[in-house]
């Protein structure tokens, strides 16, 4: 009777607990989401043979009602070298899938990459989809690919109300030298700290990620010396055909202000397919602050090729080529450029060219009004064309000093065609005769070029051989290259 009267108890507290338990039901409210363990899974593994690497993500219902998951995918599909494990079921989709309230479900992610092959892209990405009673909600993957030193960001900062993920890689007082045995790629900002130095040598190549690139704060240095034969190149990091010539995969090398004896050097780049091909800005040292350029191509950008405000440039043998709104802009600063291409045939779908090759000026308008710095420019034997009637253009006010000077310069312009002054031995809307206006390719491509034997010797002996190592003593060409006949 005992055992009886104790199993009768135990049905009924039982059956009291079950009536005391909560109904949940599946709710379609709009306004209820998933949480996640993570929003970005990140294989952070530098893979050294064909590799793969498993990571949890957890999803969670956080709410007094059930939610039913409505489905869930990888972005690629069957493409992607991304797998999602749920309740041990292997797939790229699933559907209906329910979370109980306050409950959470354990999934698995894997990847599998062949760093070792070539068409594989740097950075590997996708995304994790999941819809809930109408929200997606996006879970991004990323992975390496290829064998390659990655600078990944793991810091933020802020410069006025933009944010920039950094990664210091030259702290203050060090020195860090990128070379060339393994490719970088930069996720973020590659961050020169105040009073630290990156030097990049010769032949080493330079990969950014959208929205990267590389950033040296203030009292920074960046010195990139490659050489002729193994020049720098920075671009973007997608290497299929398809982003070959496609402007605007990473942002920009951006330096802000400098300090005595440091200047920023660059000699003997490629800088190509960005938003902005060399950044440098001045906020404190206003010409104080010095940019020596030499030997380097910066084209196809998507904004501009050389953006300078209150900045020291010099830049000798050099080409800036097809940037979607200006291949030189400048606010203010000091100028030289001896044998320089400026040449602007952008054609790319995203906006019309609405400025000039060149466009500059000495005041800038600011909340109070007009604010006002000298300018300074000289341009010698130098070569500024493109598509634009007038690809100089010059906004200058009383206020400040302005002084501009163009001496055995080719310029296409109808505003400035030698009746203003600033203008010595030059000539005017005379087609220079580029081999390819759209690839680019500056080189003089024609015996009837206007530009052939029509610079001044003493700048040529300032830089005794064009862009190619081609001698230019005694009769030098306008321009970066020398006429080399074909």
């Amino acid at each position: 009777m005992k055992k009886t009267h104790i199993l009768l108890i135990l049905i009924l507290l039982a059956f009291s607990f079950q009536a005391c338990k909560k109904d949940h039901t599946v709710s379609n409210d709009p306004s209820l989401k998933l949480s996640f363990s993570a929003d970005t899974v990140l294989f952070d593994t530098v893979f050294t043979s064909l590799g793969s690497a498993t990571h949890q993500l957890k999803i969670y219902n956080n709410h007094s009602d059930d939610l039913r998951i409505s489905s869930i995918r990888l972005a690629g599909g069957e493409a992607s070298p991304y797998r999602f494990n749920l309740d041990g079921e292997n797939g790229t989709e699933f559907y209906d899938k329910t979370i109980p309230a306050g409950d959470s479900l354990f999934s698995f992610l894997r990847v599998t990459i062949n760093p070792n092959d070539l068409n594989t892209p740097f950075v590997v990405e996708d995304d994790l989809e999941f819809v809930t009673n109408g929200n997606t909600q996006t879970i991004k993957l990323l992975a390496w690919g290829q064998n390659a030193n990655y600078i990944v960001a793991d810091k933020v900062v802020y410069i006025g109300d933009e944010p920039y993920p950094y990664h210091i890689v030259a702290d203050s007082l060090q020195t860090t030298v990128w070379t060339k045995e393994k490719p970088y790629v930069v996720y973020g900002y590659a961050l020169i700290n105040s009073y630290g130095t990156l030097r990049i040598e010769e032949g080493t190549h330079i990969y950014c990620h959208q929205n990267g690139g590389i950033l040296s704060w203030s009292d920074g240095q960046l010195v990139i010396e490659g050489t002729a034969e193994e020049p720098v190149v920075i671009q973007g990091d997608r290497l299929e055909a398809y982003y070959q010539n496609m402007p605007g995969q990473w942002q920009q090398v951006l330096m802000m202000d400098g300090r005595a004896g440091a200047d920023h050097r660059i000699s003997h780049a490629i800088i190509r397919n960005g938003t902005i091909g060399v950044n440098c800005q001045s906020v404190l040292k206003a010409t104080e602050c010095a940019l020596r350029i030499d030997n380097t191509i910066v084209e196809n950008q998507n904004g501009y090729g050389l953006f300078s405000i209150l900045y020291a440039v010099e830049a000798k043998n050099f080409v800036i080529a097809n940037c979607g709104y200006a291949n030189f802009w400048a606010f203010g600063g000091d100028y030289r450029f001896v044998h320089g291409t400026i040449a602007n045939y952008w054609n790319a779908n995203e906006h019309n060219n609405n400025e000039n090759a060149i466009s500059v000026a000495n005041y800038a308008i600011g909340g109070s009004g007009p604010v006002y710095y000298p300018f300074r420019m000289e341009m010698d034997n130098c070569i500024v064309y493109g598509k634009q009637k007038d690809e100089f253009k010059a906004a200058f006010g009383p206020d400040a000093d302005s002084l501009y000077t163009f001496d055995h310069c080719l310029i296409k312009s109808e505003k400035y065609n030698g009746t203003k002054p600033g203008f010595s031995h030059c000539l005017f809307n005379l087609d220079p005769c580029f081999a390819n206006v759209t690839k680019p390719d500056c080189h003089l491509d024609s015996i009837a070029s206007p530009a052939i034997g029509m610079g001044n010797p003493l700048f040529g002996n300032e830089v005794p051989y064009d862009l190619d190592g081609v001698s230019r003593v005694g009769a030098p060409d306008l321009g970066a290259y020398q006429y080399v006949p074909r």
